[in-house]
């Protein structure tokens, strides 16, 4: 349908929610440093020289004696993030392009999980009005390993983001993220049977080409080694264990999340069975057919950790149909 004419169209790319959120209220903490960092990141500054910016910011996670040693400064990730993609937002271009310039700077800042989800707080505080963006940028700060998969399917079922948990885009950033892992763990996979069948090969052609000593040579240049092998059945094994565990953090937030709606439904007398919860039933559905193949992988556990009988039948029904399917 198109447009009547003299109907104004909307901006595919609308801008962030503010200039900078230090600049209506210039008393915020932190307001002196995100003018510098402006300044800094409009001079080219180098990634250094934009930490040395930051370095003077008090952490307010420093309270007397109750955290002396706080494993991030979200104050420092407040002015950093919100100022740089505040700068980059005229397009997506420039938004990658300040993740990849200052990306040492993200490394540094967000080393924790509790740091990267304060990372995609601040991306969420400032992009809300186009989800599309944040699914952007979080896929964009997932590849560049910014932030990891734990960090993005904990912040989505936190209680900042309840109020938007049935919008697509949620389920969007999710099942992207959940993606990024199982490529992850395929790829890593297929490289360490590529390098057992050369290393096989290699083995194998050893005895029937002594004679040829320069065939052979260049064989045993392009033969993997056993410690080559053995160091990315080490990567793989890291892999799937943070496979499992992203799996975990997700169904068992699911888990969390239903059996608080239930349980405050019977405490008052409701009827649980809502739009809310039969969209959140049918997301955790969607999880397990979508990802089957790599859940399939950890079902005993689930079954063992999370899933057990004295849950709740209704979401114990939707574990089962599933297994059942993959009988």
């Amino acid at each position: 349908m198109r447009p009547s004419e003299g109907a104004r169209v909307p901006p595919l790319f609308l801008p962030p929610l503010s200039l900078s959120p230090y600049v209506p209220n210039p008393s915020l903490p932190g307001t002196e440093a995100a003018h510098r960092l402006v300044v800094c990141v409009r001079n080219k500054c180098t990634p250094e020289e934009a930490l040395n910016v930051l370095r003077e910011l008090p952490n307010p996670l420093r309270d007397g004696d109750a955290a002396p040693h706080p494993h991030y400064n979200p104050l420092k990730i407040d002015v950093f993030v919100q100022t740089l993609l505040n700068l980059g937002s005229k397009s997506i271009s420039h938004s990658f392009a300040a993740i990849s310039k200052f990306h040492y700077v993200f490394k540094i800042l967000a080393e924790s999980e509790e740091a990267q989800i304060c990372v995609l707080k601040n991306v969420w505080e400032l992009w809300q009005r186009q989800p599309q963006m944040v699914c952007v940028l979080v896929d964009k700060m997932l590849k560049t390993q910014v932030v990891e998969c734990s960090a993005v399917a904990t912040w989505l079922f936190s209680k900042d983001m309840a109020p938007h948990f049935t919008h697509n885009y949620l389920w969007e950033i999710l099942h992207l993220t959940i993606d990024k892992m199982n490529k992850h763990v395929s790829k890593l996979s297929g490289e360490l049977q590529e390098a057992r069948e050369a290393l096989a090969r290699a083995d194998s052609s050893s005895s029937d080409s002594e004679d040829e000593s320069g065939t052979k040579k260049k064989k045993d240049h392009d033969k993997p080694t056993e410690e080559a092998v053995e160091r990315m059945e080490e990567r793989l094994e890291l892999a799937h264990t943070d496979q499992k565990r992203l799996f975990l953090i997700v169904f068992q937030r699911f888990i969390m999340i239903l059996s608080e709606h239930l349980v405050r439904c019977d405490t008052d007398a409701r009827d649980p069975n809502t739009h809310w919860y039969r969209s959140t039933v049918a997301r955790l559905r969607h999880v397990f057919l979508v990802h089957h193949e790599q859940v399939q992988k950890y079902s005993s556990t689930l079954e063992t950790l999370l899933f057990t009988q004295d849950l709740d039948p209704h979401i114990l029904d939707v574990f089962h149909q599933f297994v059942a399917l993959t009988a």
